[in-house]
């Protein structure tokens, strides 16, 4: 390291870089002239010539000193950098050292190349083999015969499918997607109550696949998982098909490549795939909520793994499901629906919004069953052409709902227990009411989907979603 107060100049070099090789003459010109030491990235022989010359292989100097450059050319006086120059500029550095006829022989100017110490991964590497990383989880030894992803399914890490392992690298990268400190409390995850960091909730983003700028999508996931009104915990617990489903709105959506157009619901976009993900592995690794042990699903579902997808707003006709739930439009937000699975409507012919509108009724009048009445949510998703048919009849969102509701109002009598021979129903008591299949708020509208192809979709909520059980939760990312 350096002298203490140390006075002179001060070169950082590598031999795998033409530009040092080329100036190898100057700084041993330096050196017969001038106070100046020499660190070398991957020789500690190179440069030749040169009297003061530190091996600079284990890049402790590179890495305190941010070295993104090669040749870099400091300027210390008593310790402490004045002034430097990367790449070599003949002139620049001539008027730096004061030596006037500095590289005569050398040309004007040569750039110079990237420090070995800015190689991809290595900052997080060194900032954890120096003693500057954040992190405080616990570190698990792999053997080097060990594979270290098989630990992960044999540790009950896993979803059961392959994690990526979360190394300290990986992990400081992770957390450079977030300002916040990687102590900061996100929330206390159920089942098991455990306190959730921002460095936990990376460590698990890093699992899931996700890349940096995903994990303000996730801190945003988790704080909306922990709130009391969504429940997180009966959403383990039931024995119904629920799970989280993220829907993220605002200019976020188009910044991390989510998809809302074709095969929204599906696979291949990694946001949409990831972010999910990385939520139901908090759950499972930080808050114990495993299949077989709290979690009692009786069937599942696979968006059990993680489901998330970003709504089309770009040329959505209504308001998103988050400027309707108070957000601003260029405010980005994730919100938690405890939802089932995904129930195709088809309807290829109609043409008017009347018969549109009651022909999606007649499918979400089914959800959870077509007997159960006040017991579920639901989301609904408007496809591109489906939504083509509202915006030529000039429909507003506000009259869409107005009408949904009214088609998935009944009477009481024919959905008791025991009509049309069918033993579950609502209470002989509601026989004379007229029921609303949704409670108030508890139909969440969103627009996505590819351009082609007139098919919606309908998400069926937990059957205790409401007041009883689950409330859908809104929460602003912080980017």
């Amino acid at each position: 390291m350096i002298p203490n107060n140390f006075t002179g100049f001060i070169a950082v070099v590598k031999r795998d870089c033409a530009t040092c090789r080329l100036i190898e003459s100057a700084l041993a010109d330096m050196g017969g002239a001038l106070d100046l030491l020499v660190y070398s990235q991957d020789d500690p022989h190179f440069p030749a010539g040169v009297a003061e010359l530190e091996d600079d292989g284990e890049l402790e100097f590179s890495y305190r000193h941010e070295i993104e450059i090669v040749p870099t050319l400091l300027r210390m006086d008593a310790g402490q950098e004045m002034q430097r120059l990367v790449g070599w500029q003949r002139e620049d550095w001539r008027r730096l050292t004061a030596m006037p006829a500095l590289g005569a022989d050398l040309p004007v100017f040569s750039p110079g190349c990237g420090s070995k110490s800015a190689d991809p991964g290595m900052p997080e590497r060194l900032a954890y083999k120096f003693g500057d990383s954040p992190l405080s989880a616990r570190r698990i030894e792999v053997a080097t015969q060990q594979d270290e992803y098989e630990l992960a399914f044999e540790r009950g890490w896993s979803d059961g499918l392959p994690v990526a392992p979360p190394t300290e690298a990986r992990v400081l990268r992770m957390l450079a997607g977030t300002t916040r400190s990687p102590s900061d409390l996100v929330g206390i995850i159920p089942p098991d109550n455990a306190p959730c960091t921002v460095e936990k909730v990376a460590i698990n983003a890093v699992m899931a696949g996700c890349k940096p700028e995903y994990l303000p999508v996730v801190l945003a996931a988790v704080e909306a998982a922990c709130r009391d009104e969504f429940c997180m915990h009966g959403v383990l617990a039931t024995t119904y098909f629920a799970a989280p489903i993220l829907i993220v709105n605002g200019p976020i959506r188009e910044r991390i490549g989510m998809n809302a157009s074709h095969n929204v619901l599906g696979q291949g976009n990694r946001a949409n795939s990831t972010i999910g993900r990385a939520l139901q592995l908090v759950i499972r690794n930080v808050g114990g909520g495993r299949p077989g042990g709290v979690d009692r699903a009786t069937l599942g579902q696979p968006g059990k793994i993680g489901f998330s997808f970003a709504e089309r707003e770009h040329d959505s006709y209504w308001e998103s499901l988050a400027v309707e739930r108070g957000f601003a439009p260029e405010e980005s937000t994730v919100t938690l629906f405890a939802g089932g699975g995904v129930h195709p409507i088809g309807d290829q012919v109609s043409r008017e919004p009347e018969s549109l509108t009651r022909s999606l009724a007649l499918s979400l009048r089914t959800v959870h069953h077509a007997k159960d009445y006040g017991g579920a949510d639901a989301l609904l998703i408007i496809s591109p052409e489906h939504m083509r048919v509202f915006r030529q009849a000039g429909w507003s969102k506000a009259r869409f709902r107005r009408e949904l509701e009214r088609q998935t109002t009944v009477e009481g009598r024919a959905v008791m227990r025991g009509a049309d021979d069918v033993a579950v129903g609502m209470p002989e008591r509601l026989a004379h009411k007229r029921l609303r299949k949704f409670r108030p708020g508890g139909l969440l509208i969103v627009h996505a989907g590819g351009g082609a192809g007139m098919w919606s979709a309908v998400i069926t909520g937990w059957a205790a979603n409401g007041p009883r059980g689950s409330i859908p939760v809104t929460v602003a990312i912080q980017s």
